[in-house]
């Protein structure tokens, strides 16, 4: 089957695909777009997927940068050398900059800037970011989208839809459920592409992260948007003045405050995103945190976000202290809470593997302890074992790693096992009673009072059907179907066996007798059935695997 086409601009990109493909090895994806075999994929090299990608444009980029995000689906050579792919983008000529602007700002630019910029001060695979000067003076930073963005995304999501459905036959393509990976992906990228979604997150974190008790609020910052003049496909932000986190330590400067300081504020402010308000920054990379001029630390680009339901967020705080205790058997409970089986799962092996995995880090200072990675290893676990992740935990494991990672880089003696011990009684009480306890203590007397009331109902009715004789029980036995299979077919099995024998006794009486024409046509015919059917059996047993 073909990849259909709709368009010769289609048929073109496809036909700049499995150039580019051919051009660094790719075998298997030349054959599958040409309506070729669907075996497994035989995936490139790390290092080869990033060229590949970069090679194929903006779309596919960006599509890198969500799978970077993804550590519940590939393996952490891939996401490492993904994550590379946040700064592989050249921005566009001023002039065509410019053109955009004018074209999606909803006044003229002279009415509403002294000043606009149209180098780009920082470009990505959707949008690219200039700075401008309004008229009263204040900097703000303009994110406009990339021209033709919009036909690219389009073209390109049609076909990636179309190489999703062409493995979806395959094993590969079941177990990670591609045709609704690609439609999530899709959505992703719709959304980014409407710039008034990333300006709603952006002031829903400022309004969350400013008011709490684990830290100064006044230490951090999250850009103001300017919502006259934010619209779907440009973005207006306050200008803040500073440098990526990692510049901020230059040889022989320092800064106000001390790196441990930075990073405990870093670390407690996610800390409440992830465990507190389950609504995060999903990509904390070193160059989305800022370290401004007067000290205080900023968080930029909202554009990909994570959430995560209070269920998920109390089950996440206890595999942190399962892990940090070994505690295997716990790890296995919370992780059938979190996962979707995609087939049985073999609990004793799961438990086996975490015993092993949770091993290797046992005894391990806390200087030599990197939590993100062993969530990474922890997710790797569950894929072996059969075990589908939700998508938000990936987000939540891939923006832990780049939290610890950006961190670790700034300051090397930071553990995150120690930010997040002081916090952990405050944590577990939250989730208790939630920031408003009286209003926890309502709700469960409410729960409670439903219950009472309808509880003695709910027995009468019990005792009425007990007494009646009209109570039925449905049991449903898991694997039941799978004996009684097994059992018909031993039935079966036996019953041919029986029929074979007869029909050999049988020929075997006739042959004693005297031998007429009829007798030994007979003889013979009932040896050719039962030899057949002997034959028959003999083969399906085979074919079972079960011939031992």
């Amino acid at each position: 089957m073909n990849v259909p086409m709709v368009s010769p601009s289609r048929l073109a990109r496809q036909r700049e695909i499995i150039e580019v493909v051919l051009s660094h090895g790719w075998e298997y994806m030349r054959q599958l777009l040409m309506g070729g075999k669907t075996d497994e994929p035989d995936i490139p090299p790390p290092a080869v997927l990033v060229n590949i990608l970069t090679d194929l444009g903006p779309v596919y980029i960006k599509l890198g940068q969500l799978l970077s995000t993804r550590p519940d689906l590939l393996p952490p050579a891939y996401i490492e050398a993904l994550s590379s792919l946040q700064s592989m983008v050249p921005a566009v000529s001023a002039e065509q900059a410019e053109a955009q602007i004018r074209r999606f700002l909803p006044q003229p630019v002279e009415a509403v800037f002294d000043t606009v910029d149209y180098q780009a001060i920082a470009a990505g695979s959707i949008a690219q970011t200039h700075r401008a000067v309004l008229k009263n003076g204040k900097p703000i930073a303009l994110k406009v989208r990339r021209p033709g963005i919009e036909q690219q995304v389009d073209r390109d999501m049609a076909l990636i839809r179309d190489i999703a459905r062409l493995m979806s036959a395959t094993q590969f393509g079941q177990r990670y459920n591609l045709v609704d990976l690609a439609e999530e992906f899709a959505d992703a990228l719709t959304a980014e592409l409407d710039f008034t979604q990333e300006a709603s997150y952006t002031d829903q974190l400022r309004r969350n992260l400013a008011q709490s008790t684990w830290y100064n609020p006044q230490q951090l910052v999250v850009p103001q948007v300017y919502w006259d003049l934010t619209s779907p496909s440009l973005l207006a932000l306050e200008w803040l003045a500073g440098v990526p986190l990692l510049q901020a330590r230059q040889p022989g400067e320092s800064p106000p405050v001390s790196s441990a300081e930075v990073t405990t504020l870093l670390f407690r402010v996610f800390f409440k995103q992830y465990f507190v308000d389950g609504f995060f920054h999903a990509d904390p990379h070193p160059g989305n945190i800022f370290y401004l001029q007067d000290g205080r630390i900023a968080l930029l680009d909202c554009g990909m976000m994570g959430r995560l339901d209070p269920r998920s967020r109390s089950t996440l705080t206890e595999l942190v202290l399962a892990i940090v205790n070994c505690d295997a058997q716990r790890c296995t409970q919370l992780t059938l809470q979190l996962a979707e089986p995609l087939q049985p799962v073999n609990l004793a092996r799961l438990e086996s593997d975490y015993t092993r995995l949770l091993g290797r880090y046992y005894g391990l200072s806390l200087e030599q302890l990197n939590t993100a990675e062993m969530f990474g290893a922890i997710l790797a676990t569950g894929l072996r074992n059969h075990l589908r992740w939700p998508a938000n935990i990936g987000l939540f494991t891939k923006s832990l790693a780049n939290l610890e990672g950006a961190a670790r880089q700034f300051n090397p003696e930071v553990n995150l096992i120690e930010e997040v011990r002081p916090l952990m009684a405050d944590l577990f009480r939250h989730q208790l009673v939630g920031d408003d306890p009286l209003q926890a203590l309502l709700r469960t007397a409410l729960e409670f009072r439903n219950l009472s009331l309808s509880s003695p109902r709910q027995f009468s009715f019990l005792l009425d059907r007990l007494s009646s004789e009209q109570l039925t029980w449905n049991l449903s036995l898991r694997g039941l179907d799978d004996l009684r299979r097994s059992v018909d077919d031993a039935a079966n099995r036996r019953s041919f066996s029986t029929v074979v024998g007869a029909l050999i006794i049988g020929a075997a009486i006739v042959t004693t007798g005297r031998q007429s024409a009829q007798a030994q046509v007979l003889a013979v015919g009932l040896f050719v059935a039962a030899s057949l059917l002997g034959l028959w059996l003999v083969y399906s047993i085979w074919r079972s695997g079960r011939l031992r």
